[in-house]
């Protein structure tokens, strides 16, 4: 797809994978990119392997299939990795993004000889130490922005402070562990991609 990128989604049933993407989508939207945003319908049973997408574009979109060969990959549970391709048709100038505690290199006998770049981002911990439950959603949405690069940080924090205190209205505390999580996420992933940066550089 010409000026815009292509995501895919892995994660189970419950973990919000399908949430993300929509989200993605609208706060994409507010910013004036043309979007998609949508799961692939099968057994959407709690614990089951869920598939969602999202196109992200300057110029309108007019594919409207599922996403074959992404420039992205968001696993949002790790244990997929075994039992999914996660990385089927995905674009070796592109990335996959795994939530996991794990550092990449204990991952990658796990990804089919992926050639393009590897960040992980432990979305549990994450969730846990600013919202006291795993919500796993909302930090690799913020992992996700930050690899893909769809927006800047800045703008993409305060569309989603807007959208949570919309959601959230009553509950401060929500709006408040939300945006710790999302912030916490998006500064270690782009600490990793500047890390990979000076090395490309270096080398």
């Amino acid at each position: 797809m010409k000026n815009g990128i292509e995501i895919r989604w892995h994660g189970r049933g419950g973990q919000g994978a399908k949430t993300a993407a929509l989200l993605l989508a609208d706060v994409a939207f507010k910013t004036g990119k043309n979007v998609q945003g949508f799961p692939e319908y099968g057994p959407e049973r709690m614990g089951a392997p869920i598939t969602a997408y999202n196109r992200i574009s300057s110029d309108k979109i007019r594919v409207h299939s599922n996403i074959y060969h992404p420039d992205y990959v968001v696993v949002v549970d790790e244990t997929l990795l075994t039992s999914v391709d996660v990385t089927a048709g995905l674009k070796d100038t592109g990335a996959i993004i795994v939530n996991t505690p794990k550092d990449r290199e204990e991952i990658l006998d796990k990804l089919r000889g992926y050639k393009g770049s590897v960040y992980t981002v432990d979305a549990r911990k994450i969730s846990v130490e600013n919202l006291g439950k795993n919500f796993p959603n909302s930090p690799m949405l913020a992992a996700a922005v930050a690899v893909s690069g769809v927006m800047d940080r800045d703008e993409f924090i305060a569309e989603m402070r807007a959208s949570y205190e919309h959601k959230f209205a009553k509950k401060p505390e929500v709006i408040d562990g939300n945006m710790k999580a999302l912030e916490t996420a998006y500064d270690v992933v782009a600490k990793s991609i500047h890390k990979d940066e000076k090395e490309r550089m270096s080398a």
